[in-house]
């Protein structure tokens, strides 16, 4: 029997109790599916800090390193100053990781309600591939005459070809192995007749970033020719998100950088309806992957039994097909969207039941 060992930091606020929504689905699914999950649960997070001053050491992320998967329910206190947390354990596991891909799946669920008039889980279907590790985020910048009144701040978007390359070619390998037996909807007549099975559109600002998107599109165009199958599209990132709200079907999947990833995938999960429905996963494809939910800490709605576990559930059910568990992903899915069109709304607090009966409903259904 397989066994995958997992470390599972359930982090501040709401984190605990989605992190037990998300354990309880993987154990039903493991005993119906003949696996053992083996969990070390690690206490990285807010509270910690304020107890210890301390975020994450190296020696902690060598631990880390050794597991199969890392579960995390989400990091961020309220009586922390902002960016101590984020970049001493997030950003840190990401770049010390080398998590080079953020991986959002932005999927409408059916009776999950979105604020695009007209578009039903039909229209809005896609991946966003973003850069994990390079770019603005990784703080290369300095201050002039800090303090006077010419003071300059520079913040650099520093990206190297590798970065670049392996990101893009991760997306067009992943819509290859989604998609080559099963061809996206959205691909016009003559397409499907020219052999096509999917699309990946670059989104980038080529007119005015012309140093760091020329290397993009560059890479991009060259890549693309070894996947004669997977129409290449390329779309400037304003455009990207008049797109997303009045077309999204035209997407299948988007690749973009850190920046521009980060921000559109929020615009995205509101699309799907909401941080309550959104799962991630921050990719190393040759090491240890992180997986949580995108909607934060909530300590506002912490230990009331409200918030919705969904998210969490679905990020399960990433990490599971990352592990090649894929049947009982596909089982926790289905389970999920089952409860999805039992509950009344995704938000907190009017969702018809609570934290831990959605978890429940989730496992009655992996069972039946």
């Amino acid at each position: 029997m397989k066994e995958y060992n997992i470390a599972v930091v359930e982090g501040d606020g709401i984190g605990p109790e989605v992190v037990r929504e998300g354990l309880k689905v993987i154990d039903a699914a493991s005993e119906k599916f003949a696996f053992k999950v083996k969990t070390k649960k690690f206490d990285f997070g807010g509270e910690r800090y304020l107890k210890t001053q301390e975020v994450l050491s190296d020696e902690e992320v060598s631990e880390l390193a050794k597991y199969d998967a890392i579960f995390l329910g989400g990091i961020g206190h309220p009586d922390v100053k902002p960016g101590i947390l984020e970049k001493g354990i997030l950003l840190k596991l990401r770049f010390d990781l080398d998590q080079y891909i953020n991986l959002r799946p932005v999927k409408l669920y059916e009776n999950v309600e979105t604020p695009l008039k007209g578009k039903g889980p039909e229209d809005i279907d896609f991946i966003v591939f973003r850069e994990n590790t390079g770019g603005l985020y990784t703080g290369v910048g300095e201050f002039k005459d800090k303090g006077t009144a010419d003071e300059v701040a520079i913040q650099s978007m520093v990206y190297s070809r590798k970065q670049v390359e392996r990101c893009i070619r991760y997306a067009f390998e992943a819509l290859k192995k989604r998609h080559e037996n099963n061809p996206w909807k959205g691909l016009t007549p003559e397409q499907k007749d020219q052999g096509f099975y999917a699309k990946l559109t670059l989104c980038g600002k080529t007119n005015v970033l012309t140093y760091v998107f020329d290397l993009w599109q560059r890479v991009f165009d060259e890549v693309a020719q070894e996947y004669p199958q997977i129409v290449p599209d390329y779309c400037h990132v304003d455009a990207i998100c008049i797109y997303m709200v009045e077309d999204p079907k035209r997407f299948n999947g988007i690749v973009t950088n850190n920046m521009f990833g980060d921000i559109i995938t929020d615009l995205a999960a509101v699309t799907q309806g909401g941080m309550g429905v959104a799962p991630s996963g921050n990719i190393n494809p040759d090491g240890v992957s992180m997986f949580e939910p995108v909607h934060g800490t909530a300590p506002s709605f912490a230990n009331q039994g409200v918030i919705n576990p969904i998210a969490t559930i679905l990020t399960a059910v990433m990490m599971l097909n990352h592990l090649g568990e894929v049947e009982a992903a596909a089982a926790i899915e289905a389970s999920t969207k089952g409860v999805i069109k039992q509950m009344k709304s995704m938000l907190v607090g009017k969702m018809g039941y609570t934290t831990s009966q959605i978890g429940d409903m989730v496992v009655d259904g992996i069972k039946s």
